[in-house]
């Protein structure tokens, strides 16, 4: 067979453009009340104009200020691409660009699939023995505390480890191991020596002195940069949680490398292509920026070779290009492996790859290569690597992110936008499946890209008959990002979109709003410590008196000024230091040279502020100050509206926090250029900052939990499971590009009492309703609370209960007790 490459493709071209599809009649009566109105007004829209589409669903367009009674807000579809095409390119021309391009290769290659899922295989009995080996060794990592083995002498580099291989005669299929055992953990020092004791430290393991003294005396780190630099202020935001999840104690992440050049082109062919930049592209002018991206591009060659020499270790040369099915996967796998060997950044995400296997399986089948079951059986041992990637971790960081994960986010699905038809592949299927053949799991982080009218609906079925039945994987809207991103983009973490091989991501973590709302109340103390952490705001006029909503929005207009700028100058410091100490010279190998950045801040407790400004406002609430002068406590008289229920008079509230934000945000200097984004994501966090956090007007009590992402507080969306989606469909994703987080949980029968099949139908109109109704990103849980009980008194009853948090998923018994019981008391829609 022929080396497939970009600049000869050798596979069939894509296939036909599907029929776009929307909400069906035999849907409509899945869908109550106003929602079935608007969708019957939807489907008489097409069939009267063919190419006319109802943007709003559920309700009007973000940020353009019309309450809930506004008229449809219809548009043609090429006209959505006003709201959603904004993003800049900030990258300088090249004198001579590379001619590396996957993205080329795919959409002159795949072929797009329309049919059903009845072509699937099961798992072979090489994949049960070798996956049953696994599983008996994640019990054992349980049953121990979480950690099965660990090498604390040597750190991990892409080559400090033999190969390792599961068991070496059924691991034949997808090689390679992040140490030369399975689930056997690695020192990663370069982030932080102290990080690295702590987490040995708290699994009874010995630290090696040599290697502390060496990153101590001799090799500084990313972590001691970071503390060097950071001014009094930055400490203090950190230490009371106002900032809190900061990566200036772990490795960055978000960061996905193009993992599909290493099959397409081989490194030999990466090598020279970064050599040609050093000798043509990077020699103008000798300034800060062009000597340092020279040393990072020297570095990323080198990383390159390293990856050569480790794949030799397992006997392949992915010098040159994969030629096959299951040599395309491999190799993609080992520039994966080489990734999550020298880093351990917050998200190791996959990318997309699932159009592009596709094209070496659609050649292998045609040309009787391979069969169903074997194109399977690759993908599934593929999957199952993905499944066993772990670091050692600290406990703050579990604390922080629960169920040990490592977000290796893989997107299916998604629309084409140079035929305006769609990228669904049977390889599309095949990863699903995995779900079946091998169980349900958190990893890799499955991700369907959905567009309400391009995906196929045999497509959609299938994935919504997943969800229903695993509850493990999560939705995001193509109809948006596909505009402001193209067709070839990832998603990293959990919700931020970037173009694979040419954006990267600053990771940045959140702020705490609510504590910022009892900083501007109380002059800048915090109100757990009583320290003084933000500026001496003004004292109210009268701080025993009810509080007046003009006075504390003219406050928190000036907090907002204080924290956005600490902020943004604290994630400056945090990765101009990542840089220095501990740049990701594969994954940036696995890059253009110069790359589009963004730095990603996040906020959480986005539901308690809207609540407590909406208290304010139409509520009377009077502060409880204590022996200190401070407000630890809040009075509450008469009712106020609540986020979550599509009440125009909180949702406004919220979207006002979000635009205020994001617009000081856009005037702050960032580091290397990069574009500042903002994201309502609290990953399993949400405990932890409300644990540091006071009381809040809205009556949540000192140490509650906030509400996870972008959701409504727990029990106040009492309106139905349509009315909380409205609400969170009405954060406008233009500002807060990396993303809006929603996880969404229905007991069964509120989907449908006579089984499968209506269940999976309705969650597909549900999901097209929110995603043409602008809403970002969708977990979908479908369980009741009394298994997720029973999981905490029987926890080996349920090895592979698998549960959508914010914006990933996680084992359930893996989480603590305190995080179980958040998840628990979530709000379980029972009715529409």
């Amino acid at each position: 067979m022929e080396a497939v490459t970009a600049c000869t493709p050798t596979m069939a071209a894509a296939g036909a453009t599907p029929k776009r599809t929307g909400l069906s009649r035999s849907k409509l009566a899945v869908l109550p009340g106003a929602l079935r109105a608007r969708a019957s007004r939807q489907v008489n829209a097409r069939k009267l104009s063919g190419n006319t589409v109802v943007a709003r669903a559920i309700d009007s367009p973000p940020g353009m200020g019309q309450g809930s009674d506004m008229k449809d807000f219809t548009m043609s579809f090429e006209n959505t691409q006003g709201l959603f095409s904004y993003v800049p390119d900030n990258r300088p021309a090249m004198r001579e660009p590379s001619t590396i391009n996957v993205s080329e290769f795919i959409e002159k290659n795949f072929t797009a699939y329309d049919g059903d899922a009845s072509f699937l295989a099961g798992p072979t009995e090489k994949t049960k023995k070798l996956w049953d080996i696994v599983q008996d060794l994640q019990m054992q990592e349980f049953r121990k505390g979480g950690l099965l083995d660990c090498d604390p002498n040597i750190p991990s580099t892409i080559t400090s480890f033999p190969a390792g291989y599961i068991e070496p005669e059924l691991d034949d299929v997808c090689v390679g191991l992040q140490t030369d055992k399975p689930l056997k953990r690695a020192i990663k020092p370069f982030g932080g020596i102290g990080m690295v004791n702590n987490a040995l430290k708290a699994y009874d393991l010995p630290e090696n002195k040599e290697v502390t003294r060496q990153f101590t005396e001799i090799r500084k780190t990313h972590n001691q940069g970071v503390f060097d630099a950071y001014t009094s202020d930055m400490r203090a935001c950190r230490k009371s949680g106002i900032l809190t999840g900061l990566p200036d104690g772990y490795g960055r992440g978000r960061i996905i490398g193009d993992y599909r050049r290493v099959a397409l082109y081989g490194t030999d062919a990466l090598v020279a292509d970064k050599k040609h930049d050093l000798d043509v592209n990077l020699k103008a002018v000798m300034d800060e920026k062009t000597i340092q991206l020279r040393e990072e591009v020297t570095d990323q060659m080198r990383a390159l070779q390293d990856l050569k020499e480790m794949a030799a270790t397992y006997g392949c040369d992915i010098s040159r290009p994969a030629e096959t099915g299951k040599e395309a996967v491999q190799w993609l796998y080992f520039g994966y492996l080489g990734a999550v060997k020298q880093q351990d950044g917050a998200a190791m995400s996959m990318g997309r790859v699932d159009a592009f296997l596709d094209i070496y399986f659609e050649k292998d089948l045609a040309e009787g290569r391979i069969t169903e079951e074997e194109a399977q059986e690759v993908i599934d041992h593929f999957v199952m690597k993905l499944r066993i990637v772990k670091h050692l971790r600290t406990p703050d960081y579990n604390d922080l992110f629960a169920g040990d994960p490592t977000w290796v986010t893989c997107v299916l699905g998604g629309a084409d936008s140079f035929t305006k038809g769609h990228r669904v592949t049977k390889t599309a299927y095949r990863i699903l499946q995995t779900l079946y053949n091998l169980g349900p799991s958190p990893e890799p982080n499955i991700t369907v890209l959905w567009h309400p009218d391009l995906l196929p609906e045999p497509f959609k079925e299938f994935a919504a008959k997943v969800s229903v039945e695993t509850s493990s994987i999560q939705y995001e809207n193509d109809l948006m990002m596909g505009q402001m991103f193209g067709s070839d983009y990832s998603i990293a973490c959990c919700v931020s979109a970037m173009r694979e091989g040419q954006d990267m991501q600053f990771f940045g973590a959140r702020c705490n709003m609510p504590k910022l709302l009892l900083y501007i109340l109380n002059q800048g103390r915090d109100e757990v410590s009583g320290s003084q952490v933000g500026p001496r705001f003004a004292p109210l006029e009268d701080p025993t008196a009810p509080l007046n909503y003009l006075e504390v929005m003219e406050r928190l207009e000036l907090g907002l000024d204080w924290l956005v700028k600490v902020y943004v100058d604290t994630m400056n410091v945090i990765h101009y230091m990542h840089d220095k100490y501990n740049y990701e010279s594969l994954e940036m190998a696995l890059h253009d040279t110069h790359v589009r950045r963004f730095l990603a801040l996040g906020m959480s407790g986005i539901a308690v502020v809207a609540d407590s400004l909406s208290a304010i406002k139409y509520a009377k609430v009077t502060p409880v100050l204590d022996d200190r002068g401070l407000m630890t406590d809040f009075n509450i008289e008469g009712e106020y509206p609540a986020y979550g229920n599509n009440d125009e008079r909180v949702d406004s509230i919220a979207r006002w926090v979000v635009e205020s934000f994001t617009q000081r945000m856009r005037r702050q200097y960032c580091y290397r250029d990069s574009i500042p984004t903002l994201s309502l994501l609290t990953i399993t966090s949400n405990v932890v900052y409300g644990r540091k956090t006071g009381s809040t007007p809205d009556g949540r009590k000192k140490g509650e939990p906030f509400a996870p992402g972008a959701n409504p507080s727990y029990g106040r969306d009492t309106h139905g499971a349509l009315a909380s989606l409205a609400s969170v469909a009405k954060m406008p994703y233009t500002e807060c590009m990396d993303g809006v987080s929603n996880t969404f949980t229905l007991v069964p029968q509120v989907l449908g009492k006579s089984g499968l099949a209506e269940r999976q139908t309705n969650l597909v109109s549900i999901l097209d309703g929110y995603f043409a109704s602008f809403g970002h990103h969708l977990n979908v849980n479908v369980l009741n609370r009394e298994t997720l009980l029973d999981a905490v008194d029987n926890p080996e009853k349920y090895p592979n209960l698998t549960i959508r948090v914010s914006g990933y998923a996680v084992h359930f018994i893996r989480l603590t007790k305190e995080q179980q019981m958040d998840v628990i008391g979530r709000t379980f829609h029972g009715m529409m």
